[in-house]
C-alpha cells in the first residue's frame, strides 16, 4: 500500500484518481480548499477509510506550512500537484486586454504553489518508496505548439513545466521521480462539455503513466495516454 497526496481532489480529474488509487487500497491524502462542502469526496471517503480528507488554500504559504504540519512525518509516495485555475476570463488575458492582478493570481495557483507543495513535503518523498512527483499541466503550456490563447493560463502552465524540469535534476539525486502529464481535454468545470475525454478516462490514463514512470526518464513530459509531450 502506497501513501498519495493529491490536491485538488474534490472534483474533476483530482476526485477520480482519489477514487482510483483508494479503490486499489492504497492511503489517499486528499486535499482541497474546503473539504467540509467537498460531498463528493466525502462519499469516497466514506466508502474508503483510506482515503483522509485535508483542507489547504495552495495560494496560501501558510496555508500549506499548516498542511504540513497535519500530515507530519509520515512518508509519501507519490504526489499529485492536480490543483489549478484557468485565470481571467478568456477576453480578459490576451495581448490586447490583460488583467494582471489575474495574471498573478493564475502564476501563484499554477506555477507557484506547485512548487510550494513540493518543497514542504520534499522530505515526506524521500521517505517514500520509489517515490514521484507528479505535476498536471497543459499543452497549452507547450512552447512548441502555436496556441494563441488564455495569455495568462498559458503562461503560467509554460512555466510550471519549465519550473518541475530544473527541480527533476536535483531531485534525481534524492531518489524522487518527477514528471509532467498533459491531462488531455477534459470535460470538467474548466475544459468544458464539449471536451474530448471524460474525467474517468483522463484519470485512468494518468494512473497508468504515473504507475509506469522510472527514475531514468524523470522530468519527462507526458500526455495522458502515455505519448510523449512537445516541450
Amino acid at each position: 500500500m502506497s501513501t498519495v497526496l493529491i490536491t485538488g481532489a474534490n472534483r474533476g480529474i483530482g476526485l477520480e484518481m482519489t477514487k482510483l488509487y483508494a479503490a486499489a487500497g492504497h492511503q489517499v491524502l486528499a486535499c482541497c480548499r474546503a473539504p467540509a462542502k467537498a460531498e463528493k469526496l466525502a462519499a469516497v471517503a466514506a466508502q474508503h477509510a483510506g482515503v483522509r480528507p485535508l483542507g489547504v488554500e495552495i495560494a496560501s504559504s501558510a496555508s500549506v506550512a499548516a498542511l504540513a504540519q497535519q500530515v507530519g512525518a509520515q512518508p509519501i509516495d507519490l504526489l499529485i500537484n492536480n490543483a489549478g485555475a484557468p485565470g481571467p476570463a478568456p477576453q480578459n488575458q490576451s495581448l490586447a486586454n490583460m488583467d494582471y492582478d489575474g495574471w498573478m493570481e493564475t502564476f501563484n495557483v499554477n506555477t507557484m504553489a506547485p512548487l510550494r507543495v513540493l518543497q514542504v513535503f520534499r522530505g515526506n518523498l524521500a521517505a517514500g518508496t520509489n517515490p514521484k512527483a507528479v505535476t498536471i499541466t497543459s499543452q497549452m503550456g507547450a512552447i512548441g505548439l502555436d496556441m494563441i490563447a488564455m495569455y495568462a493560463y498559458c503562461t503560467s502552465k509554460a512555466a510550471v513545466n519549465k519550473l518541475m524540469r530544473m527541480a527533476s535534476f536535483e531531485l534525481k539525486k534524492e531518489g524522487i521521480t518527477v514528471a509532467l502529464i498533459h491531462p488531455g481535454w477534459v470535460r470538467t468545470d474548466m475544459g468544458g462539455p464539449q471536451a474530448q475525454i471524460s474525467p474517468e478516462e483522463s484519470a485512468s490514463g494518468i494512473v497508468s503513466v504515473i504507475d509506469k514512470l522510472s527514475l531514468a526518464e524523470t522530468g519527462c513530459f507526458k500526455k495522458w495516454n502515455g505519448e510523449p509531450h512537445v516541450w
